[in-house]
């Protein structure tokens, strides 16, 4: 694992970070967070509803850069997340702020979240002083973000593996044809609360047919859970990784076709069936 994904040690012997709390305010003054992180929770940088920024549940370029601004980020911090799930919510943070332009090589994911931190570490419920900084935000048209044409295109592209994010009872009441199924937990350790070893992950990735060489397209509903996944990834340096922003939200709302997984029943075969979602006028 590269240091896309960094233990406590590694923000400890640092001075060049800036430490991102996304855990709601209540949590971050009244439980606690890491000495001289600051708070962006994350209800503060999701669109209230799609459509709201350039796609999906992004907040709008305007509205990242002050959020970061507020809180003493700019363009060229090195910045760690964390959150108190495992990571899932401070990923949705990382990848937000590469698509609106901040280099990815500066992004980091805590590897653990609060609760792990706190059974090692010190906490402080002393909020840091901050100033204000100009944080430029710029959608990137150019990144790892796709639109439902280019999910549409790789249904008929060998050489990209579509991954569903979600859980097993969600993947098996829809989704897109000719995903396979990645729960992002499963890349999670439970008793550390962090991201499993690289030895354990590849080949979890392998019989799933998540392999380096193919170009690897991520989806869940709403675009949070991928991350995680897009951010993991990122650590194991898959060279190739699209996200679709619109997810399955998008997808259903557009009439995409959607494949189910039925329950087997003596006598069936179990193959996937599949539907199409009306097109709306």
């Amino acid at each position: 694992m590269t240091d896309v994904v960094v233990p406590p040690e590694w923000v400890l012997e640092r001075d060049d970070l800036v430490v991102v709390d996304v855990r709601d305010g209540w949590e971050y003054d009244g439980i606690g967070h890491i000495p001289d992180a600051v708070n962006v929770p994350f209800d503060s940088f999701r669109a209230d509803e799609q459509g709201e920024g350039e796609a999906g549940m992004l907040p709008g370029a305007e509205t990242f850069a002050a959020l970061a601004g507020d809180v003493g980020i700019t363009g060229d911090d090195r910045i760690v997340a964390y959150d108190d799930d495992h990571g899932v919510f401070a990923a949705r943070f990382l990848v937000t702020a590469e698509l609106y332009g901040h280099d990815p090589s500066r992004l980091h994911l805590l590897d653990g979240d609060y609760t792990a931190w706190s059974r090692r570490y010190e906490v402080s419920r002393e909020s840091p002083t901050v100033r204000p900084a100009s944080y430029r935000a710029r959608f990137d048209p150019v990144g790892p973000l796709v639109g439902l044409e280019a999910v549409e295109a790789a249904l008929a592209n060998p050489e990209t593996t579509i991954v569903d994010t979600r859980e097993e009872g969600e993947f098996a009441a829809g989704h897109i044809p000719e995903a396979v199924r990645l729960d992002w937990r499963e890349l999670v350790d439970v008793d550390s609360r962090g991201i499993e070893p690289a030895s354990t992950i590849r080949p979890l990735l392998a019989d799933r047919g998540i392999v380096p060489e193919c170009r690897i397209l991520l989806y869940c509903n709403t675009a949070r859970r991928i991350s995680h996944t897009y951010t993991v990834l990122r650590g194991l340096g898959f060279p190739r990784l699209a996200f679709y922003e619109g997810s399955l939200t998008e997808w259903e709302r557009e009439g995409g076709r959607i494949e189910t997984v039925p329950r087997v029943t003596e006598g069936d075969s179990g193959v996937a069936g599949s539907r199409n979602a009306d097109r709306p006028e």
